[in-house]
């Protein structure tokens, strides 16, 4: 049987959580898969580990680099891949068993450039496991599948890039490689991907389990993060405005939300009081053009007059709501 998928897995200081990851990997009943581990500069036990299980399993590849984020990780990833759809996978969660053998059966039968599943939480600090809900087994166009579920609430954030694989010739077609001078890279890239694929394949399986811990990268306080989101968002803008022939409302409002969240008084207690560089940051012109809905042309008028009144408007929402 030929080699059908790779499983990228940027590895980082989780020498706590490694080898619950790897051995879900490789207990898995299906055998044509490659495991491409990037270690991207630990400095605990990772490396160790990676190599215990290289030496014993000859469809691991290791690739050790200078820490440089887990969007560069990937994309090492993605030039190494040999298989025909790739599949990220973080260090620190694991997959189900049978996963793989699954994806294959539903692989097989349509081949699309994305398959889609459903994935669980686990909360590290109470032990719970929160399951998603399923989805049903649906065809769609990328922009179909984005426009129907991006703004749909989930237990996973729509952007959240390892609850899908990506054929491997369709990433590579369209340059969809993950931009590395930003945190928030999934937020950006899946638009994109949605954008140009031809077909998402949804199947009602949950073969993920996504860990919710203290001290990982998306539970890190630093403020950088929310500089980022508007860079985020300016990028997004700048793809998508230029675009003709498609409904862009929903990416737009996705849009518009980055751009005043930061500004948001819950995001200030954690991120602390940074409205001059978030200011600063935004890219006026693309803001307004991507503010299609009333309500968000109120808030970019209010923010771009001062964001005090753009928080006493949150508030009168607030409590006109009753909250």
């Amino acid at each position: 049987m030929s080699l059908l998928i790779s499983i990228i897995i940027p590895v980082y200081n989780v020498e706590n959580y490694l080898r619950q990851c790897l051995d879900s990997v490789f207990e898995q009943e299906a055998d044509n898969y490659e495991v491409i581990c990037i270690n991207d500069g630990s400095t605990d036990a990772s490396a160790a580990i990676l190599d215990e299980y290289a030496a014993k399993y000859p469809n691991l590849k290791v690739l050790r680099v200078a820490n440089g984020g887990t969007a560069k990780a990937r994309n090492l990833g993605m030039e190494l891949a040999q298989g025909e759809y790739i599949w990220f996978v973080d260090s620190d969660d694991w997959i189900q068993p049978g996963a793989i053998l699954a994806l294959i059966n539903w692989m097989e039968r349509k081949r699309p450039d994305v398959l889609n599943f459903s994935g669980s939480l686990y909360i590290e600090n109470t032990n719970n496991i929160e399951s998603d809900e399923l989805f049903n087994e649906e065809l769609l166009t990328g922009w179909e599948y984005y426009n129907k579920y991006a703004l749909v609430g989930r237990k996973f954030h729509f952007v959240c890039v390892v609850l899908r694989l990506y054929k491997t010739e369709f990433i590579r077609n369209h340059n969809l490689w993950f931009d590395t001078t930003v945190t928030h890279e999934d937020n950006l890239w899946i638009p994109q991907v949605m954008y140009y694929a031809q077909s998402v394949y949804s199947i009602p399986e949950n073969l993920y389990v996504y860990r919710i811990r203290q001290g990982s990268k998306m539970q890190t306080q630093n403020p950088q993060r929310i500089f980022d989101i508007v860079s985020v968002a300016n990028k997004l803008a700048a793809f998508f405005i230029p675009l003709s022939g498609i409904d862009k409302r929903t990416v737009y409002r996705e849009i518009a939300g980055e751009y005043f969240k930061g500004f948001m008084s819950e995001e200030r207690k954690i991120y602390g009081r940074n409205d001059s560089e978030l200011i600063q940051k935004i890219n006026w012109e693309s803001y307004r053009t991507v503010s299609l809905y009333p309500r968000h042309r109120r808030i970019y008028g209010l923010l771009s007059v001062h964001p005090v009144l753009f928080r006493l408007y949150i508030r009168l929402e607030q409590v006109l709501k009753g909250k």
